[in-house]
């Protein structure tokens, strides 16, 4: 009878103990066994392709004078921003909205201890343009480094937007500028014609550039405009503009030339002097009196400010 007691005891205590290794072994659904998965996720290293977001208010300093101006687009002014390179101050169609910020230099050569001064929460910089320094940034503040050469300035508009959070402000203002473009496209075209071939040129102090299918000028013209490249503009792809002499002007054979003078009185001196040539005279664009001359620093910022303030340009020439 003994026996028969201590071998039920010792049964009962085996189908305990088993049944506690199957609960110890059994999936934790607690808060510690929840928790663990979004930890490593957290630890896991960033890649490259993930967006870094950031307080829209925060101090954001600016080493692209495009990457200003988006933000300036998306209702962020910067605590400071880099300057134009011709002007060697803010880009002056957008002077008003930067006053009191901080003037980092050239981008070439910038005034790093102005930024630190500043002590910003974010740095933008243009990666082509500034990447060789990116350690440099880092050390200041958390750096976002885009590559404009890579998407339109669309692209970089929403990809700023989403680093500050303002994706519906990015989507207003694009919608904003496709809606302007139409109506401006319009009035080029009722006073062009719709089969005008057209080229715009800059003079520089130095040389004569014609404007190629490329960024900053190609695109709102060609693309945005839909205007039609003069002969052999077309073939100007891999650089923003080509150097050419003024004999070869006729060999595109323009029906309008937009015009872009750099800043400074040599680069003026240089398109009166060109105005007085008989090349010039005699071009099919300029006897019938299809000249436009732009104001640059609009034409040339490759921003959404840039391009929307060209478009507002261009209405002003073509609605007269």
């Amino acid at each position: 009878m003994m026996k028969r007691i201590m071998t039920t005891v010792v049964l009962l205590m085996l189908v305990v103990l088993l049944a506690a290794c199957g609960q110890s072994s059994a999936p934790n659904n607690g808060a510690e066994g929840t928790n663990a998965p979004s930890n490593e996720a957290t630890e896991a290293p960033e890649s490259s392709e993930d967006v870094k977001t950031h307080d829209p208010n925060g101090k954001i300093a600016s080493m692209s004078i495009h990457f200003t101006n988006n933000l300036l687009a998306l209702g962020i002014t910067p605590v400071g921003s880099v300057v134009g390179g011709d002007v060697k101050d803010f880009l002056p169609h957008v002077a008003d909205r930067l006053k009191g910020a901080a003037k980092f230099g050239v981008v070439a050569d910038p005034d790093m201890e102005a930024v630190l001064a500043q002590k910003p929460d974010a740095i933008y910089i243009d990666e082509k343009l500034s990447g060789k320094d990116l350690a440099k940034f880092e050390k200041i503040a958390p750096t976002i480094s885009i590559d404009m050469d890579q998407g339109t300035w669309r692209d970089h508009l929403n990809l700023i937007a989403q680093h500050v959070g303002k994706e519906k402000e990015a989507e207003a203002f694009i919608k904003d500028y496709e809606t302007k473009a139409e109506r401006v496209k319009e009035l080029v075209n009722a006073k062009l014609g719709q089969d005008a071939k057209v080229m715009a040129i800059r003079m520089t102090a130095k040389e004569l550039r014609v404007m190629g299918m490329a960024r900053p000028v190609g695109p709102i013209m060609f693309e945005d405009l839909g205007l039609k490249p003069a002969t052999g503009v077309e073939k100007i792809v891999d650089e923003p503009f080509a150097v050419i002499s003024q004999e070869v002007l006729p060999d595109f054979d323009a029906d309008a030339i937009f015009v872009i003078i750099s800043k400074g009185s040599e680069a003026k001196a240089k398109f009166e002097e060109l105005e007085k040539n008989i090349v010039w005279q005699n071009l099919k664009a300029v006897k019938n009196k299809h000249v436009y001359v732009l104001d640059g620093q609009k034409w040339l910022d490759y921003s959404s400010i840039g391009h929307s303030m060209a478009l507002d340009d261009a209405e002003k020439l073509f609605a007269k």
